[in-house]
């Protein structure tokens, strides 16, 4: 068979693994508590406290969309135009329009021009989140920050695009079967090392200290059967009041990270709640099923990217004669964008099963319902979340439960198990 027809046949089968993943390692047997729960869910909240959570959201909503929209202009215009190649060719010229200038300088230019036209929005943002009291952050602050995400993105990308290119001219034909193995490869490999290497970039990490809360949590988390490497605190207040904790890493480097904000807001029980959460979506694996869904959806990309980036009508309006040329980097960039907008309301869905399994498993980890419910209001007034989103950003973006979801599933726990 031509490369084509073992690509096709390589997609159709990757496809059937993902579907296969997905239906078995999600959740889909939980279904949101009723809507009338949720109702009196939101009528036990602070009216005062539900209308600032919308203010909020109403007042970042604009910057969203508008840098959202944006980015998918700038995407579509340099891929679907020559301007995007003319851009790399570009980059490579003052190294003789050499592949690999061309390929690591022009993919990163076209990478962070997106980046750089839509910081006024991340600013708008910044502002508004100053503006309601939940960034702590100074200016400097946030372009320090800032710098470092570039920097971070800087080297991944990089040596992605130098793998990338290089396996392109190793295997001018097989490129796509090379490229999908790596890219798999590549999902688990961060899987271990974004929450060793990344995370202290943007964070100081101290030992929780030794004290009743500490040992508890421990003593749950063993309890659990799910061992953690250790307890961290996470300087987060230094940036923000929002409250957090999460479980992160794989096997050797799973560790609990609890934000210092959280210990400050949250009484001891609450903090414990929150724990049980996140140890949830470790005894239930969630960290293992999204890589491997993640892998799966990273492998069937770039197999469907050399496939559709094949066509030669998209070829024409890109102004290349192939997908696997460096010039053709803003191609893959707009039809990636795309995928992923399309994408977006599956893997809401999708988080917001495995975020409800991870409640349940609080609930019945701590057996206290009413502690639950009490941090799920404590969460949404300091985090200032809309506890009732609109129907359509739900459904499009929220990754977890609304907060009247949440509060009616304790509620229904309660019911159930007489607590």
């Amino acid at each position: 068979m031509s490369p084509r027809a073992w690509a096709l046949l390589t997609l159709a089968a990757l496809a059937v693994a993902l579907v296969v993943a997905v239906a078995l390692l999600v959740p889909w047997g939980r279904p949101p508590a009723p809507r009338a729960d949720q109702l009196a869910a939101l009528r036990a909240l602070p009216v005062d406290q539900v209308a600032r959570g919308r203010a909020f959201h109403d007042a970042l909503r604009p910057a969203g969309w508008s840098a959202l929209a944006l980015g998918l202009v700038v995407a579509l215009l340099l891929g679907l135009t020559p301007l995007g190649g003319r851009l790399v060719e570009l980059a490579g010229r003052p190294f003789g329009g050499h592949w690999i200038a061309q390929a690591v300088l022009g993919g990163l230019g076209v990478m962070f021009l997106a980046d750089l036209l839509t910081l006024p929005f991340s600013a708008w943002r910044r502002t508004v989140l100053v503006r309601y009291g939940l960034s702590t952050q100074s200016w400097g602050g946030w372009v320090v920050d800032l710098l470092k995400s570039y920097a971070v993105s800087a080297v991944i990308g990089a040596l992605v695009l130098l793998g990338f290119y290089a396996v392109v001219r190793l295997a001018p034909r097989w490129w796509w079967a090379f490229g999908a193995a790596g890219a798999a490869v590549l999902v688990v490999v961060l899987s271990f090392v974004l929450p060793v290497l990344v995370e202290p970039v943007f964070n100081r990490f101290t030992p929780m200290e030794p004290g009743p809360l500490r040992t508890e949590l421990t003593t749950m988390a063993a309890r659990d059967g799910v061992p953690v490497r250790d307890v961290l605190v996470a300087d987060a207040s230094r940036r923000t009041r929002a409250v957090n904790a999460y479980v992160s890493g794989l096997g050797p480097t799973r560790r609990v990270v609890v934000y210092d904000t959280l210990l400050r807001e949250a009484e001891p029980a609450e903090v414990t709640s929150v724990v049980a959460h996140e140890l949830g979506h470790a005894k239930d694996r969630d960290v293992w099923t999204g890589t491997l869904i993640g892998a799966l959806g990273a492998a069937l990309a770039v197999v469907a990217l050399y496939l559709v980036g094949s066509w030669a009508p998209l070829l024409r309006l890109a102004g290349v004669d192939s997908i696997a040329q460096p010039r053709a980097f803003p191609l893959l960039i707009a039809l990636v964008t795309v995928a992923g907008l399309v994408a977006t309301p599956v893997q809401a869905l999708v988080s917001r099963r495995v975020e409800a399994r991870a409640d349940a498993h609080a609930l019945a980890l701590t057996g206290d319902p009413a502690t639950f419910e009490a941090m799920q209001r404590r969460l949404a007034g300091v985090n200032l979340a809309d506890p009732d989103p609109p129907r359509w950003e739900y459904l499009w973006s929220a990754s977890h439960p609304s907060t009247v979801e949440r509060m009616a599933a304790a509620r229904a726990y309660a019911r159930e198990s007489g607590r």
